[in-house]
């Protein structure tokens, strides 16, 4: 008998991967506040990670090849469609609509949400290896 990885873990390991990808477009958004005409953006985790549920209930899914001699990916790598524009709070004379404040909460919340998945999935790798070992 054979153990599934992508069953033991659920979808915390799907989690870990765009909290990652989020904490890169935050930090991207934070290197970038005084940058005239940056326009900062963010993801809704939420429906990212329901989407990519979705998919995973469904069955395998394959990301479309632009060309036939590209590499069959396996996975998802976030794009544009998941990325979306912030409407500042307030106005800038620039055009930057980066909110440092809201852009560091924002960072926090996320590094907070990724640090509790990844406990869960470790976690879950404890629980495994308890099995394998007959404990």
């Amino acid at each position: 008998m054979s153990i599934s990885f992508d069953k033991a873990l659920g979808i915390h390991e799907k989690a870990l991967d765009f909290r990652a990808q989020r904490a890169e477009v935050l930090a991207n958004n934070i290197a970038n506040a005084d940058t005239p005409n940056y326009k900062a953006r963010d993801m809704d985790f939420s429906s990212v990670l329901a989407a990519e549920s979705e998919k995973q209930q469904s069955g395998r899914f394959a990301l479309d090849r632009t060309n036939s001699r590209h590499i069959e990916a396996d996975g998802l790598a976030l794009s544009d469609e998941a990325l979306k524009y912030r409407t500042p709070l307030q106005p800038s004379i620039d055009q930057n609509t980066v909110d440092a404040q809201i852009e560091q909460s924002n960072y926090t919340e996320n590094a907070i949400g990724f640090q509790a998945s990844f406990t869960l999935l470790n976690s879950k790798f404890k629980g495994l290896v308890s099995a394998l070992r007959g404990e």
